[in-house]
């Protein structure tokens, strides 16, 4: 399985951007997949998951803000950041359980500042 981020960028704050996770093969299929991020000097925390491909949970600090969804036409996990905050500057990285593994991207880094 293999997972490429792409989307990452400089932003201002309060701007939107948009991250997409292609996911190769039948893993975009997975019951359990997700975004994360980690912060310098902090601990990869999860931002967005998407369990037995319905259900919908948010970390309490992006709730409202960020939307997380599939797009299996084009085989992506899809991550829609608005209203983007300084504290929200990290390496954001998607994640695909399948056949009892967990696959990482490589993750892209996404910087809100002035």
């Amino acid at each position: 399985v293999e997972l490429v981020e792409s989307g990452g960028g400089l932003v201002q704050p309060g701007e939107s951007r948009k991250l997409s996770c292609t996911v190769s093969g039948s893993a975009i299929n997975s019951n359990n997949m997700g975004w994360y991020r980690q912060a310098t000097g902090k601990q990869r925390e999860l931002v967005a998951q998407i369990v037995n491909r319905r259900n919908r949970n948010y970390a309490d600090f992006v709730k409202g803000r960020f939307t997380i969804s599939r797009d299996s036409a084009e085989n992506a996990l899809v991550l829609q950041m608005n209203s983007l905050k300084p504290e929200d500057t990290a390496v954001y990285y998607c994640a695909v359980i399948w056949n009892w593994r967990t696959y990482w991207g490589q993750g892209t880094q996404v910087t809100v500042s002035p």
